[in-house]
């Protein structure tokens, strides 16, 4: 795939602006970690060439200096809140986190519980945590917070808070999910840490909006299509342009609580050391970006795949109207259409020509490929075959799993798994031609392309099963749906 950032040079340039904000304070940082760590895939989407463990890599050139501190709000661990892409609780994502971390050599210093109020599933987990030998610290609520300073920035306040003890330089306080206290608890270790008399500083690490590019660049646009359902706002910084006559972007939670922040932090530490939010931040993304013109592309299809995964929610029967409303009015600001996504456009002429359901896969080369349903495969399965067929140059004709050998497959999923589609998913057409791999040279031939998917566009002109969905996902594809189901008795349920 076309590269548009230099993933060596962010690593490197990232862990050097870190040092350096180290060594502003004394020789002690606290840095809210945003975003996701292991899977940034939305960052590699919309800057080809990002590697999803970028930021993990970047603290593994800081290992030597860094502790990590994980915090969990005791309210989510209460309501057994789960995250949606792993389908596990925070609780639970807290230990998956630690294993993670300490696999990769990274240290985890302790799990500070925050807005702690005597829970009891709170109780619970700091008791499983100090049996696995774990260090946790408590955080409360704090009165007020976060707009009464003096409250806030006394012995009642940060003060009634744990001290966490750490022991290097570098710490990075990261969460299972939003809303879980990093910043809280950055700012009561910089008021306990001050108290005893080490000037600590506190940074924060986002990667999107990218501060140093415009705030209609596409690349911030689809930042703001990602988080529609949280209502995020790019904007101009306004702090930043007042102090330093430039203009750069934030977004709108982080301007808005900066005249608080800069209060506390001149509570604490006598003087603030920033002067706007960009200032806080140590992102050097926008930096590594070496073709604009790939990543505007890039970013522009995110826009759109974010489009059609709202509708998908909507045709599932989710409350997405205000999404929708908001996704629609970026697509217009960005004028784009989902004509301008051109896998799209290939999977409905395909549907129209043939009569029933269609796929479509757009390779690397920019040639796009269709599949249609028959009766021995879906249109997901259809595509993926001809996909790979066309990467190794084999005639679309030839069978790389024979019909006989199908018809046996399908009579197991009808005969005896119970199933009422006969026709193979993406994952058993891939089993099967793994299968013929072993004694047929084309079929070892065409299942070797399957690496070089990962990255390109997929549209189906229907909505997909859950393991067709999973398969393209674990290929590394970009997959979008029509919001429609394939059978016309079938208007309540897909699968």
């Amino acid at each position: 795939m076309r590269i548009g950032f230099d993933n060596e040079k962010y690593l490197k340039m990232q862990s050097e602006h870190i040092r350096e904000r180290i060594k502003q304070f004394d020789n002690k940082l606290y840095l809210e970690f945003g975003g996701k760590l292991f899977d940034d895939y939305h960052a590699s989407r919309v800057l080809p060439g990002f590697e999803p463990d970028s930021k993990l890599k970047m603290l593994m050139q800081l290992k030597d200096q860094a502790e990590i501190v994980i915090v969990i709000n005791a309210a989510d661990i209460e309501a057994n809140k789960i995250r949606g892409d792993y389908g596990i609780t925070y609780d639970e994502d807290v230990l998956r986190l630690m294993d993670a971390f300490q696999g990769r050599g990274l240290y985890v210093g302790s799990v500070c519980i925050t807005r702690y109020n005597g829970q009891k599933a709170a109780d619970k987990f700091m008791n499983r945590l100090h049996e696995l030998g774990v260090k946790t610290f408590k955080h409360y609520n704090i009165e007020g917070y976060p707009s009464d300073v003096a409250t806030i920035v006394s012995e009642e306040g940060l003060g009634k808070n744990d001290y966490i003890e750490t022991s290097r330089p570098l710490v990075v306080v990261t969460a299972p999910g939003p809303g879980s206290g990093k910043m809280a608890t950055c700012l009561s270790q910089l008021y306990h840490e001050n108290k005893r008399g080490i000037k600590a500083g506190y940074a924060k690490f986002e990667t999107f909006p990218i501060w140093n590019l415009p705030l209609k660049h596409p690349v911030n646009v689809a930042y703001e299509a990602a988080t529609a359902d949280l209502n995020d706002v790019n904007m101009i910084d306004p702090f930043h342009l007042e102090a330093y006559g430039e203009t750069t972007v934030n977004y709108n939670r982080d301007v808005e609580i900066f005249p608080v922040l800069n209060a506390i932090f001149e509570g604490i530490m006598g003087t603030s050391p920033y002067k706007s939010p960009t200032d806080m931040g140590v992102n050097m993304a926008g930096n590594c970006i070496i073709d604009d013109d790939i990543c505007r592309q890039s970013s522009d299809q995110e826009i759109i795949r974010r489009y059609y995964r709202c509708l998908y929610d909507k045709r599932c029967g989710k409350d997405v109207k205000d999404i929708q409303y908001k996704l629609e009015l970026l697509m217009k600001q960005s004028s784009l259409t989902v004509e301008d996504r051109v896998v799209v456009n290939a999977a409905l002429e395909r549907e129209e020509n043939t009569g029933h359901p269609a796929a479509s896969i757009e390779l690397p080369n920019g040639k796009v490929v269709t599949g249609k349903t028959t009766d021995l495969l879906g249109a997901s399965a259809a595509v993926l075959l001809n996909a790979i067929k066309e990467l190794c140059g084999l005639d679309h004709k030839l069978h790389l799993v024979s019909p006989e050998a199908i018809e046996p497959i399908q009579k197991l999923k009808i005969g005896y798994l119970g199933s009422q589609n006969p026709r193979l998913h993406t994952d058993e057409i891939l089993i099967a031609l793994s299968i013929s791999a072993a004694t047929n040279k084309d079929a070892k031939l065409a299942l070797e392309q399957l690496p070089k998917l990962r990255g390109c566009d997929a549209h189906s002109s229907v909505m997909l099963s859950a393991v067709d969905e999973q398969t393209f996902k674990r290929l590394g594809m970009y997959l979008t749906c029509e919001p429609k189901y394939e059978a016309d008795n079938k208007k309540y349920h897909k699968r």
